[in-house]
């Protein structure tokens, strides 16, 4: 795959350029989703596949790893994935066209509503332990995402609005759909993969049937109801310590980072007229057959 070097994309707390100089392996899996849009649900997934057992060794943010998060240094990162034997699954917020894209590896890309995802977003940013943060990042003053104290439907409506580029916040609207259409032009590539949030709620074990067959993993027949039933929401929400990406104690509380695991969220609290303004907003974001893709569950 022929590639132009990656984009540069950086917050107070993510760097793509950590990405710069890994040694890829045969057989890596990249996660790569927007915030909330399903992150967790596909490391457990990938874990359940690769493990092929319900029971793991080690905290799941540390068995799949934020790359680019700063507040673990790179080369802690480097490390204890080199050290890894069995296949790495990891981690990353960055689109597609800001990691290095090697054919060894396999690039899952996850899509959510966009409202949906920012719903979540606004009850995540209120879970984020703001002392903490900025202990973590050595400041004066709290790292973004900030607290959020206007009210929920509010701030939706403001976030269906904003206009800046999406480099300058990749979890704005804007920045959602450039993630998504960069993905979107890649899914004839034989390692691109797109999954979608709704596609897992409606029928996991297909999901996680297709998935398996794409990474090229082969699970007994005895063993798949197991491995279902670990990857329901309620299984992760009541294993929140062990499951939470939370390994240096940024969240107030873990079992609330598993807060509801379904959708309609966003489009409960808009008005018809409101809905079709986030439509028209969207229809200027990316084409019709992602959006088609995306808004599946739009009625």
């Amino acid at each position: 795959m022929s590639e132009a070097p990656p984009i540069r994309y950086r917050s107070p707390e993510e760097d793509s350029a950590r990405w710069l100089g890994f040694s890829f392996r045969q057989g890596d899996i990249v996660i790569s989703t927007r915030s909330k849009s399903g992150t967790t649900w596909l490391q457990m997934i990938c874990a359940l596949l690769v493990f092929q057992t319900t029971e793991f060794e080690a905290p799941l943010a540390e068995l799949s790893p934020w790359l680019d998060w700063l507040f673990i240094p790179r080369a802690e990162i480097y490390a204890r994935l080199a050290a890894q034997k069995h296949r790495r699954f990891i981690k990353t917020h960055t689109p597609l066209d800001g990691i290095p894209l090697d054919s060894r590896a396999t690039y899952i890309v996850v899509g959510r509503h966009p409202l949906d995802m920012a719903v979540s977003l606004y009850h995540q940013s209120n879970n984020l332990d703001r002392e903490r943060i900025v202990e973590l990042m050595g400041r004066t003053t709290p790292a973004r995402p900030r607290s959020i104290s206007v009210p929920l439907r509010e701030w939706l409506l403001s976030w269906i609005d904003w206009e800046g580029s999406p480099q300058q916040e990749l979890d704005s609207l804007p920045g959602v759909m450039w993630h998504l259409s960069d993905a979107w032009a890649r899914r004839d590539e034989p390692n691109v993969v797109l999954v979608h949030y709704d596609d897992l709620s409606a029928d996991l074990e297909g999901e996680m049937r297709r998935l398996a067959t794409l990474l090229g993993i082969t699970v007994a027949d005895e063993t798949w109801t197991h491995l279902v039933d670990a990857a329901r929401f309620e299984h992760m929400q009541a294993h929140a310590n062990e499951l939470a990406p939370d390994p240096v104690g940024v969240l107030k509380d873990q079992a609330h980072f598993f807060r509801r695991g379904s959708s309609g969220a966003g489009r409960e609290l808009l008005s018809s007229g409101e809905l079709a303004h986030y439509r028209a907003r969207t229809n200027d974001l990316g084409t019709p057959d992602l959006l088609a893709w995306l808004h599946r569950t739009d009625r």
